[in-house]
């Protein structure tokens, strides 16, 4: 019977695979035993003691051998003047001494080829070690040792205008420090810094390079020792870096840390992160908070420089602070006991903030007041001031008239900005959409309402001819630029805004059409091209996601009042409107700031400023004055505005 062959079976199914072992050569062995041994400072140093050792038993050797041969051993200088004078002048060089044997020259020469061997790789090796410690700090990957810093976790277009508001947050602070972590690196990040964000003076920030997404590495960011967190979101990879992210944060320092401000888009997200954080981890939509500024320029002009003047720290900004002295009192009483701040609602011991609530409710103890100020230390109560109202010259409350809206271009911001906006239309209003019909199917924009009202469309090719003609059927109130931000990238949507902005300008400035011209508000997604966007429509006002850079440094520093803004922002409740002035004053009078807010409150308004639409002629951005001090006395014009905050 023949002799079986053993039966080999694959790996993984009842044996190991057979594999035939290949030899590998001496000269490949000994490579990778020395690259092993110098990859480590302990195996670099074994090696070394080795070697010299080798080398003082070879040295032995050849000494020993030089000594058995007689003609090494005879007195050199017997040698002819030329080779010795050549040896005394060589050796001085080499400092190897001058030898009275061939063989003391020899070993000489030997231990100074030794010598500078030893030397240069020495150096050699130690130059490598802080090159790699250099190269190490140089990429960012040290840990934070600073406490009480805003960590901002993430990079994006927002960063810049974010550090600009906290320089000047943080500037009363003795050693203000922002730490920036992302997987970005870092010599990018610093090079972006000093080119977009100019002066910040003594605000220190520093830059550090890692994986978001591994808890071991957010460590580093010492994000359990920060005053607040910031969580950015980068555009290309959307909400799932930011969740990724708090969530590799809560995995290094617990459930329990500093407040944390994130960017996300999608609202649904949002909540849940709220809810799983116990309201730890607040975010910030940033087309949510474009759309609603949007809707508020559209209202009337001048309302966008007032929510900018609350968002940024250069102005007025909304503070919550305890007046032990008004407990008891009324919230009407309140409106006048601050000269220097302006009162706007009420938290209450539960941490409840009502807007605007009426002038009789009181203001228990424990309660805090909602004020718009220029700076904390400024609000001082000053006691509650008898100042009587103004005998009005106008009837207030007159029937507001339709409005009607141009809206060119489209995206998903134009259903957020309509929605936003569809509220304080007035009964006749009307919206009318044009859009590029190789851009925007005609199916995305078929049966959409806002409100009441049914928007009319219009798809053209772009042509200047197809929006004068649309321009010219009715006169419009505003005209909102909206980029294809769906579309197109941001660059090209950018570039078709500031387009369409130069045609309406032309459009406007030809009197061969019967267009009327209008105010235009103007969506630009990169906040860098706003001096160009200036420059097309110098009299129109321009928003960017600068907004939502505004908004999530304000919250990052006083995250109570996250509300305070949701609640301004929102068509229900309390929002900013701006009243004419003949409302409350006949023009040409003067008043003292005092008696309008004391004339506001009899009509359950709280006065918040005031608009001389004489300075703003040029740029409806200027005119408005927030909080001035209850004595400064304003002479009405006509045109001027009152800027209040009452409930809908």
């Amino acid at each position: 019977m023949a002799e079986e062959t053993p039966r080999e079976y694959g790996q993984g199914t009842f044996g190991e695979a057979k594999v035939s072992k290949r030899k590998i050569p001496f000269r490949i062995r000994v490579s990778s035993f020395f690259d092993a041994a110098l990859g480590s400072t302990r195996g670099f140093a074994l090696l070394g003691i080795a070697f010299l050792i080798t080398l003082a038993l070879v040295m032995t050797g050849i000494q020993a051998g030089i000594a058995l041969v007689n003609v090494l051993n005879d007195d050199a200088s017997d040698a002819n003047n030329f080779v010795n004078a050549f040896w005394t002048q060589l050796s001085r060089i080499l400092a190897v001494g001058d030898g009275g044997t061939w063989g003391e020259r020899i070993m000489g020469v030997l231990f100074w080829i030794i010598n500078i061997s030893i030397s240069a790789g020495l150096i050699a090796y130690i130059t490598a070690q802080f090159m790699a410690l250099f190269t190490r700090l140089g990429r960012g990957l040290s840990p934070v040792f600073e406490s009480k810093h805003t960590l901002i976790l993430g990079w994006s277009p927002r960063v810049f205008p974010i550090l600009r508001e906290l320089a000047i947050a943080k500037s009363s602070e003795r050693r203000p420090t922002v730490v920036i972590y992302s997987d970005v690196l870092r010599p990018e990040m610093n090079d972006a810094i000093a080119n977009n964000c100019g002066d910040l003076g003594k605000l220190r920030v520093i830059t550090r390079h890692g994986s978001m997404t591994n808890p071991t590495e957010v460590a580093r960011a010492n994000a359990g020792e920060a005053h607040s967190i910031i969580v950015l979101r980068a555009d290309e990879a959307g909400d799932a870096s930011v969740v990724t992210t708090v969530l590799a944060m809560r995995a290094t320092i617990g459930d329990v840390h500093p407040p944390v401000v994130a960017e996300i888009e999608d609202e649904h997200i949002a909540r849940t992160i709220a809810s799983a954080t116990d309201g730890l981890v607040q975010s910030v939509q940033s087309s949510d908070i474009i759309a609603r500024v949007t809707a508020q320029a559209a209202r009337q002009p001048g309302l966008a420089s007032v929510i900018l003047d609350l968002l940024d720290f250069s102005g007025n900004e909304i503070y919550v602070a305890e007046v032990p002295e008004l407990a008891g009192k009324t919230y009407g009483d309140a409106l006048l006991a601050f000269e220097k701040s302006t009162v706007i609602g009420i938290e209450t011991a539960d941490g409840k903030n009502i807007l605007n609530p009426v002038p009789t409710q009181k203001i228990a103890a424990g309660s805090k007041v909602v004020v718009i100020a220029e700076d904390d230390s400024a609000i001082a109560f000053t006691g509650v001031s008898n100042v009587k109202p103004l005998v009005k010259a106008k009837a207030s409350g007159a029937k507001q008239k339709p409005h009607h809206l141009l809206v060119i271009g489209w995206s998903s911001m134009g259903h957020a900005v309509l929605a936003n906006l569809a509220d304080y239309l007035a009964t006749g209003s009307s919206i009318h959409i044009l859009a590029r019909k190789e851009l925007v199917a005609p199916e995305e924009l078929k049966g959409i309402k806002f409100g009441k009202i049914t928007p009319t469309l219009s798809f053209v090719s772009g042509r200047i001819e197809e929006v004068v003609s649309v321009a010219e059927q009715r006169n419009y109130d505003e005209i909102i630029v909206l980029g294809y931000r769906s579309q197109m990238s941001p660059t090209d949507a950018d570039a078709q805004t500031l387009l369409t902005m130069l045609q309406m300008k032309h459009i406007f400035d030809d009197d061969s059409n019967k267009a009327k011209p209008a105010r235009i508000v103007a969506e630009i997604l990169d906040s860098t091209l706003l001096p160009l966007a200036r420059a097309a429509s110098s009299d129109d006002l321009v928003v960017s996601d600068v907004l939502s850079a505004l908004l999530i440094s304000q919250l990052s520093q006083n995250p109570r009042i996250a509300s305070v803004i949701t609640d301004l922002f929102d068509a229900d409740g309390a929002a900013i409107h701006l009243v004419p002035v003949d409302e409350f004053v006949a023009p040409g009078k003067s008043v003292t700031f005092g008696e309008l807010v004391a004339t506001g409150r009899g009509e359950k308004s709280s006065v918040i400023g005031y608009r001389h639409a004489a300075e703003a002629t040029t740029n409806e951005g200027t005119g408005v004055v927030l909080n001035p001090d209850k004595s400064h006395t304003i002479t009405a014009r006509a045109g001027d505005g009152v800027v209040v905050i009452r409930n809908s």
